[in-house]
């Protein structure tokens, strides 16, 4: 067949293919162009970035702190440096993490006056990147770093093997590098990794979320999710339910969003960044929900907060009270400490707050309970105290640490109304 003709066949076999396909999709009709996404409402936020003046802690400040009638405190011990979380032992010992010095320290009152000198605390271990969550099971020591977790078997005397990884490949750390653990009634190891941004979604599903661990550290999966930074958690005494404090995003005014106590539930997400509380849709988050649905669709489908407390506050650590030397009504209460804001007008936390839990297990409110770290003066607002971890000593008072001038302080009840 000449070129020429070849050419012209294979034309018009194009041509016919061609119209057989428009044919087909013509058939089967025009497909749908994407919607547009609906535009978010306009919101004009007025943010304040103001930080109390810090003040070394000195004797004499202990007369600025407020417990309820009937409750004293005391200092156990100072000089403790960046001290933050708490495990105390059945006799007494108590491990303590200090994340800026990446170490562990066991403390112990051994002539039992109520103090613990420089002769009775010691380090027993170091060079663990970040240390900070604490946990204890079986005669092991774990600890939670930035993106580690170590387990240490525990000596007689309190001393710890050599460290050795337990879970490793943990979401890196951002903005919210301080990490906390704790061992579940089902044996599992749950552990709290924060957000690395303040209020923008991140593609990793483990960040932003509390996770569960198996017994042996080798599997893991995302318990819950939509969690800022839940760094504050534990199971209620009598109904077993988890319960977690959790930090609202930053830059989003004095009173948005506050802080929430939530009850947590395995798959359920509790909404962060696009919503705070009961489902309320954050009119700054300058982002948008997955999906081709809006913000307030999205929220609509999360977990809402069954408490709230005071925007900007920073829950940092939690423990439900089970002892008895605080009066009957406190037993199954959360305590919590509010290791303060730094983006708001008039500060807020700086404090120890109790979570009241009625005879059912039911939460009731948040009051504050450890009050005065924070004070104005001559019109400036100064603080002494930035409260950090929190734990039931063995005689039933409680103990709450500052990490900031490195104080552990203990609140007993001593009578009165």
């Amino acid at each position: 067949m000449p070129a020429a003709r070849e050419g012209r066949a294979m034309t018009f076999r194009m041509l016919v293919l061609a119209g057989l396909l428009c044919g087909a999709a013509a058939a089967q009709g025009t497909p749908t162009p994407k919607p547009l996404p609906q535009p978010q409402a306009p919101a004009t936020v007025t943010a304040t970035r103001s930080e109390p003046t810090p003040q070394e802690f000195t004797a004499d400040k202990l007369a600025r702190l407020k417990v309820p009638a009937g409750f004293t405190i005391k200092v156990v011990a100072t000089g403790l440096g960046n001290a933050r979380m708490l495990h105390v032992m059945p006799d007494g010992g108590i491990y303590l993490t200090r994340r800026g010095q990446n170490d562990v320290w066991y403390l112990k009152d051994v002539n039992k006056d109520g103090k613990i000198e420089a002769v009775e605390r010691r380090q027993v271990a170091q060079n663990l990147t970040s240390a900070h969550g604490i946990a204890v099971r079986n005669g092991k020591l774990y600890i939670a770093g930035a993106s580690t977790i170590w387990v240490m078997d525990i000596a007689k005397d309190g001393s710890l093997s050599r460290p050795r990884v337990f879970a490793d490949r943990l979401p890196e750390p951002g903005q919210h590098s301080a990490r906390t653990i704790a061992w579940g009634p089902d044996g599992y190891l749950y552990a709290s990794f924060g957000s690395q941004n303040n209020d923008a979604p991140t593609p990793n599903p483990e960040v932003a979320a509390l996770l569960r661990i198996a017994p042996d550290g080798k599997s893991r999966e995302v318990y819950a999710s939509g969690l800022r930074h839940t760094i504050g958690f534990g199971w209620q005494p009598v109904t077993g339910a988890l319960y977690g404090f959790d930090q609202g995003s930053d830059w989003h005014g004095d009173n948005i969003p506050p802080e929430e106590l939530n009850v947590i539930q395995r798959g359920k997400n509790y909404g962060w960044p696009f919503c705070y509380g009961d489902k309320v849709v954050d009119p700054y988050v300058n982002s948008r929900a997955p999906g081709n649905i809006t913000n307030a669709e999205y929220c609509a489908g999360t977990q809402g907060s069954v408490l709230t407390y005071t925007a900007h506050a920073a829950a940092i650590a939690g423990t439900f009270y089970t002892a008895s030397q605080f009066p009957a009504m406190y037993r199954g209460d959360m305590f919590a400490a509010m290791r303060g804001s730094w983006n708001r007008s008039e500060p807020s936390g700086y404090e120890i707050v109790r979570a009241d839990f009625d005879e059912a297990g039911q939460p009731q409110s948040v009051t504050p309970f450890v009050t005065g770290f924070v004070y104005e003066e001559n019109g400036e607002w100064k603080q002494f105290g930035r409260v950090a971890g929190v734990a039931t000593y063995t005689d039933g008072s409680l103990l709450f640490t500052d990490d900031q001038s490195g104080v552990l302080y203990r609140v007993l009840y001593t009578g009165g109304n």
